[in-house]
């Protein structure tokens, strides 16, 4: 297992796991090159389950590790949902291609037609379900707050009053900020740079999704002495796979992928 990865599985609560099978195998991207077709919005069926090795343009927020993020070694892009999304395209004979995308314009981007779906820890929200149709859900990934190590007694945002909490803009971390009275929000492009503030004493604590708080605050070096989770999840958080609404073809084959992994955990 890659580095950033390991250690994290258990955490990630893959329905997989749940299920008591085994994660699928861990694979660098497939970075097409023009070999097989883009596949179109509404990607024609051919026959059942099957995409006849089309490309699919994935849309990805690559500062988001574990799920997403670029090796510094290969300038691959490797991650958590990289691997899911790759185990859905061996069941569904298709090739994935990630492209870096600001979180901030990845839905606008979706649904301009930029690229087919988005995997990149997308929490399944009623509010996005009016503009995107979702996949089944694959991972449970409820916020978490980390604050830093030294500090005893804090473990919820009611702790935090009167202070700054920070979570990457546009999340369900910030919007969970938003709701907690007398909490002040800062927001961050890339949440990378949340837990940077907060490690420098410049905030007094992170919200983000628990795999990702995992590895920021237990398993990267710059952090691990410096941060740690305070208390458990406090919201109960399935991701999902985006695709545009309405494009129930494209819907239908990665969620028979889906079923297809949990059925044989590979």
């Amino acid at each position: 297992m890659r580095p950033h990865v390991e250690g994290l599985v258990e955490d990630v609560l893959l329905v997989l796991g749940r299920l008591g099978q085994q994660l699928p195998p861990l694979l660098h991207v497939h970075v097409a090159g023009g070999a097989g077709a883009h596949a179109p919005a509404g990607v024609p069926l051919g026959r059942a389950a099957d995409l006849g090795g089309a490309l699919l343009r994935v849309g990805s927020d690559t500062t988001y590790p574990p799920m997403e993020t670029v090796d510094a070694a290969t300038g691959q892009i490797v991650g958590f949902d990289v691997d899911v999304v790759n185990a859905v395209c061996e069941k569904i004979n298709c090739k994935a291609e990630f492209v870096t995308t600001a979180w901030d314009g990845i839905f606008g981007a979706l649904q301009q037609g930029e690229f087919d779906l988005v995997a990149s820890g997308v929490s399944i929200t009623d509010e996005r379900k009016q503009t995107m149709d979702f996949s089944d859900p694959y991972v449970n990934a409820g916020q978490v707050l980390v604050v830093e190590k030294s500090l005893n007694g804090v473990s919820t945002l009611k702790d935090l009053v009167g202070k700054k909490v920070g979570a990457q803009i546009g999340t369900t971390g910030a919007f969970e900020i938003q709701k907690a009275a007398g909490v002040e929000l800062a927001t961050y492009d890339e949440v990378g740079l949340a837990f940077e503030d907060l490690a420098n004493g410049r905030s007094a604590g992170v919200v983000a999704d628990k795999p990702i708080a995992a590895d920021f605050a237990l398993q990267n070096p710059k952090f691990k002495d410096k941060l740690k989770i305070g208390g458990e999840p406090f919201t109960d958080e399935w991701l999902g796979i985006a695709v545009r609404k309405g494009d129930t073809k494209t819907l239908a084959l990665i969620n028979d992928g889906l079923a297809k992994i949990k059925a044989n955990g590979k």
